[in-house]
């Protein structure tokens, strides 16, 4: 019975161990920087609802997640960009050392010979230039497909943001509930000790009175020492579950938690079962459709390659020629100004355009057979996780009443042993009977209300 117990409070500690493993993150702090200072550890009164929204505010794979919708939102701000006019201004300046020549063949300028070829010197000492340009996109089918998609790139990553938030809202609800449960465990363990104490009391009182021998004695001590050896395992695991809750939601280790919500048995039992569901309901069938209707933008934008792109152009400057560099000598600048209309014609890319367009329809056909992959599994969870529910349900039913069954075997066989009519090994076997219908019973509480939060995930209903 002792190692019973023990594996069912292993459960709770090997379910902290996971989340410590699968979640831990180590802070790095530079070398030579001074600790800060350890903040006060704080008590938080959490129900069910309050973990999970403080997870959505503390985790860090929520944090994450939200952090790729604002990356998105970024990059949506970065495509718009392009159907936006870009301005840009420059500036240059040119000193010759030594200013180029142009040969110019005699004969043209008095003074030279005809037949022999002269240097002249075409420029000046000194060049300046300051110009400020616009450009605009007039069409460009890409640009516009992007345009569209920004709100569906925006879909995906809120969409799986709340992917994200279900994973963890799940394991919250398994981790808060075997609390709990751990918890009405121990006031059980609790109140058995408190029998076994009183028992042990009466076994040598009546050895003292020479109604019993010391062996009586001895196995009341023993049961005793069980019980208080199963109270520190459990208290360890319990200690343990804190823990992996805490770094499940994003709470500091030293921070400590108050469960403020109750299980009971009719709580587990108020889910109805049924075969009305929709694969809209689950959040990961949103996101894969959402991926279908991205993957669709993706051979429109391809598609859009072969259509001409115009784009607009205007640029106004001033330039400087001068042989003493003065820059505010405004007689010395020259304005020039002009605009330009650019259109781009696809003819032939050796079909580039056309085996990105390929791609991306094999894509599609890739993300429309996850979706029906999706569909099946959905349904597979959901009729699973509808027997396991029932099962579980059929079975808490039974370990209730044979718990109820074992208490009431146990008490009227104390009762029968304190007024002399029953033996020590009877009340020896009638309290290993009990404590082996406890166990039973947790056992099968705990695994109804996995079975329950399955169930109510697998339809999308959690």
């Amino acid at each position: 019975m002792n190692k019973k117990l023990r594996n069912w409070g292993s459960r709770l500690s090997l379910a902290a161990a996971l989340f410590l493993l699968t979640i831990h993150l180590r802070a790095q702090q530079p070398a030579g920087t001074p600790p800060p200072a350890p903040a006060q550890p704080s008590v938080h009164d959490l129900s069910v609802r309050q973990a999970i929204d403080y997870a959505s505010k503390n985790s860090v794979i929520v944090r994450n997640a939200l952090l790729d919708y604002q990356i998105q939102e970024q990059s949506n701000r970065a495509t718009t960009s392009q159907a936006l006019p870009q301005i840009t201004g420059g500036a240059g300046f040119t000193q010759y050392i030594q200013v180029p020549v142009t040969p110019v063949p005699g004969g043209l300028f008095p003074g030279t010979v005809p037949g022999k070829v002269y240097p002249f010197p075409f420029g000046v000492t000194y060049n300046s230039s300051a110009n400020i340009t616009l450009k605009q996109v007039l069409f460009d089918g890409q640009v516009f497909v992007g345009l569209q998609a920004r709100q569906a790139s925006l879909d995906f990553y809120r969409k799986k943001e709340e992917v994200t938030e279900q994973m963890v809202r799940v394991n919250i609800y398994k981790v808060y509930y075997q609390l709990l449960i751990a918890k009405s465990q121990m006031d059980q363990i609790d109140a058995n000790i408190a029998n076994q104490q009183a028992q042990l009391r009466s076994n040598t009182e009546m050895f003292k009175n020479g109604f019993a021998e010391q062996l009586d004695v001895d196995k009341a001590t023993v049961q005793l020492a069980n019980l208080e050896t199963e109270k520190l395992g459990l208290q360890f695991n319990i200690d343990n579950g804190y823990l992996g809750l805490k770094v499940l939601i994003g709470m500091p280790v030293r921070d400590s938690i108050q469960l403020t919500d109750s299980l009971t048995y009719d709580q587990i039992r108020d889910a109805a079962l049924t075969d009305d569901y929709k694969y809209t309901d689950r959040r990961d069938f949103q996101l894969m459709m959402i991926s279908q209707t991205l993957g669709e933008y993706n051979i429109k934008r391809y598609q859009k390659e072969y259509i001409p792109t115009l784009n607009f152009s205007a640029t106004y400057q001033q330039s400087q020629y001068s042989e003493k560099l003065d820059l505010t000598a405004h007689n010395s600048w020259y304005p020039a100004s002009y605009y330009s209309l650019n259109l781009n014609i696809p003819i032939f890319d050796g079909f580039y355009k056309d085996a990105n367009i390929r791609q991306a329809r094999l894509q599609l056909r890739q993300t429309e057979n996850n979706i029906d992959s999706l569909k099946n599994r959905i349904d597979n969870d959901v009729r699973q996780s509808q027997l396991q529910f029932s099962s579980a349900l059929a079975t808490l039913d039974y370990q209730k009443k044979n718990m109820e069954l074992a208490e009431k075997v146990y008490q009227q066989t104390r009762k029968k042993f304190e007024q002399g009519l029953g033996s020590n090994t009877e009340i020896t076997t009638a309290f290993s009977d009990e404590r082996t219908a406890q166990y039973n019973y947790f056992n099968a509480l705990y695994s109804a209300i996995l079975a329950k939060v399955d169930y109510l995930n697998a339809i999308g209903k959690l």
